[in-house]
């Protein structure tokens, strides 16, 4: 485990305290019963602790704790499955940082430290993630093209647009059309269409910002993937120490013990990988190897981890009356996004060839 600071301890404790008793499992199946994209109370909350400010520099209000920090919050955030535009919105944050000119900085990251300003990066163009090859364009200070799956899309008031020359900013409004995409997870996903709206390009962050900003949105999908891992590996234990089957309490049985002894390694090896992520982005050392290694590790074991807990759990983990399967239901779409296991296997290797 990563050797955390006071700060950060208190950060993280904060975190697991608010999820426990403020934002708990249940919140999300309110969130979801109301059709709502996330529950906008929590999300001012969440600003006024200074959640959304972590990544952005002092000088544009925030706090400037670094990645690892940020990765904390979101593993306590995917714990309890809290619908949040908290990853989006520090990712479009992150890309400002990275290449925005002074005046960019000056008017997004105030507005993003507060939560006050919501954005979400829009990248893919096809049905599974491919890297940064794209067809939208730009031509005179106006971008078009399609982006398949856009995360926290419904209520972003800025989007972060790959094109074929750079990255652009594009703000809600003329040329921008969402189309609702119903996802397994039943969180906020769209289709967006941009057609002829109006764009401004990040230049700052030279010719790699993408991929900069790619391999953060693998790393904090990683941190919410361990989260998650964590609480289906705390509640699958838990119940098999409590069902009891042929007289014997679950867990007696040396089979299942096993199976949990096999999942538990499998949740610190994915645990070792991310926080080296998050410690990367911070240090800037082999930024792009480490998050295809934490994305890689965090996408099998929460795709083991949830096939198990509700197998575990027998026939009522399909059930809505048990929270095991809103994880699966998750982990599917997380594990697509940003780069399947396979890609990302392909990319390391091919980083590491050199």
């Amino acid at each position: 485990m990563a050797v955390l600071n006071e700060e950060q301890e208190m950060l993280r404790d904060m975190a697991r305290e608010w999820t426990k008793n403020e934002h708990p499992v249940g919140a999300w199946r309110k969130v979801r019963d109301a059709g709502e994209p996330f529950d906008a109370e929590a999300w001012g909350e969440m600003g006024e602790m200074g959640w959304a400010g972590i990544i952005i520099p002092e000088e544009h209000g925030g706090t400037d704790f670094g990645w690892l920090s940020l990765g904390l919050v979101i593993e306590e955030l995917g714990k309890s499955l809290a619908a949040s535009p908290l990853i989006a919105s520090a990712l479009a944050a992150s890309a400002i940082v990275l290449g925005g000119s002074d005046e960019q900085k000056s008017e997004y990251l105030p507005r993003f430290a507060t939560g006050d300003l919501i954005g979400t990066l829009a990248f893919d163009e096809g049905p599974r993630h491919t890297g940064l090859s794209v067809g939208t364009s730009v031509h005179d200070g106006r971008l078009t093209g399609t982006k398949a799956f856009v995360h926290e899309a419904s209520r972003a008031d800025l989007f972060v647009v790959l094109a074929q020359d750079g990255v652009y900013l594009v703000e809600k409004g003329k040329g921008v059309t969402l189309s609702k995409r119903s996802m397994a997870d039943m969180r906020d996903h769209a289709e967006v269409d941009f057609n002829d709206a109006p764009a401004h390009k990040l230049a700052g962050g030279g010719s790699d910002l993408a991929q900069k900003i790619l391999d953060r949105a693998r790393v904090l999908t990683a941190a919410e993937m361990l989260g998650m891992c964590q609480a289906v590996f705390d509640t699958t234990l838990d119940y098999l120490k409590q069902r009891v089957q042929f007289n014997q309490v679950l867990s007696t049985f040396q089979a299942l013990q096993h199976r949990m002894a096999d999942l538990y390694t499998e949740l610190e090896m994915t645990r070792s990988a991310v926080e080296g992520g998050l410690q990367a982005i911070d240090s800037g050392f082999a930024v792009t190897e480490a998050a295809a290694l934490a994305k890689t590790r965090a996408n099998e074991a929460l795709h083991l981890i949830s096939r198990e807990g509700v197998q575990l759990h027998g026939g009522m983990g399909m059930t809505d009356e048990y929270d095991v399967g809103f994880y699966l239901k998750r982990a599917r779409v997380l594990e697509a996004s940003w780069g399947s296991s396979g890609h990302l296997r392909d990319l390391y290797a091919t980083l590491k060839s050199y």
